[in-house]
């Protein structure tokens, strides 16, 4: 069996959120193809947090070099997968390396500048959306990416999916409390309208000391390091999903919602193109509310177009097939 590391930081490793929930599938879809994910991380912290100067999380992958390279060597790896621009430098080391982002050099983004020295030296990646394959080329020369959607579960989107439990008046947000995910923008909405029901889901459990310092409205329920399955569950439940962030690489839990059938209200920033279905609504700070309420007015409870188009564009098989075809050309270099 070919075997492929997959290089993330240790905190990805162990929140639920995205890059885990990537790790995890990536790992069984390597399985039906007959490839080997091991998960390689360092074993330290440097730092929880990224937005404190000095504790930038690239200089934490650097500090970590070591770790990773003996991991790697001690499991005869000789392809990698990695998620964070930190660990660019391994194609020093490992011919094969590829660049996954879970971030990207975009100005709405913390870190942006210490990012972009270390996507100079990026010369092949996976990235999930075709605006992402235009950014590589346009800002860093990059061209020989290959676009695969990170996929959603089909069976919690069939298992959970029951649209007599949605409550018409429930808005759920998914994201971190980071300024460019905008959580202060959902509880003013909030605020503003206290006839809805807004549920906010964290990550990872660190967010729930880091909210205290919001006065929370009493029609906002707090969820956090929820699983999967929870997700599925709750999101059923809702009748609009809401992304107010300023940019986003993977955006999961919209292709999750669009397969839940959920109205969507989205940035028009063009890192959300894909997420163009039918009942899929783009806004700004200066008519999101009235969008979001829009759509919790609509007469359908739920979108079946929204939900076609999510199975047709961003399921697991759709992920499965791409990386057949990727491991078929790369593990032979």
């Amino acid at each position: 069996m070919n075997k492929v590391g997959l290089v993330m930081r240790k905190i990805q490793f162990t929140e639920r959120q995205g890059p885990r929930v990537f790790a995890d599938r990536l790992q069984a879809i390597g399985r039906e193809l007959g490839v080997d994910i091991i998960f390689i991380s360092p074993e330290r912290h440097v730092s929880g947090y990224d937005w404190v100067p000095g504790y930038e999380h690239e200089k934490g992958d650097l500090v970590n070099y070591d770790i990773v390279l003996d991991q790697i060597y001690a499991n005869g790896i000789e392809h990698v997968i990695y998620t964070v621009s930190g660990f660019t430098y391994l194609k020093m080391f490992l011919k094969n390396s590829v660049l996954f982002p879970h971030s990207f050099p975009d100005p709405a983004l913390t870190g942006y500048d210490m990012m972009k020295p270390f996507y100079q030296m990026v010369d092949k990646a996976i990235v999930q959306t075709e605006f992402l394959k235009g950014e590589l080329a346009r800002n860093f020369g990059v061209t020989d990416v290959d676009v695969i959607p990170i996929g959603f579960s089909e069976d919690l989107a069939e298992r959970h999916f029951d649209p007599s439990q949605i409550v018409n008046n429930r808005i759920l947000w998914i994201g971190r409390d980071e300024e460019n995910r905008r959580p202060d923008l959902v509880l003013e909405y909030a605020r503003q309208n206290p006839d809805k029901e807004v549920y906010m889901v964290f990550g990872g459990e660190r967010y729930r000391e880091s909210m205290k310092k919001y006065d929370i409205p009493l029609n906002v329920r707090l969820q956090f390091a929820l699983s999967q399955d929870d997700i599925f569950k709750l999101m059923n439940t809702a009748k609009v999903y809401w992304n107010c962030s300023k940019f986003d690489t993977f955006a999961m839990p919209l292709t999750e919602a669009l397969a839940m059938g959920k109205i969507v209200v989205k940035p028009e920033h063009p890192c959300y193109g894909h997420i163009s279905a039918r009942h899929s609504f783009s806004g700004n700070e200066k008519n999101w509310f009235e969008l979001v309420n829009m759509a919790a007015a609509s007469p359908s409870s739920y979108s079946w177009d929204n939900r076609s188009y999510a199975f047709e564009s961003f399921s697991s098989r759709i992920m499965k097939e791409g990386y057949r075809e990727f491991f078929d050309k790369w593990l032979r270099e």
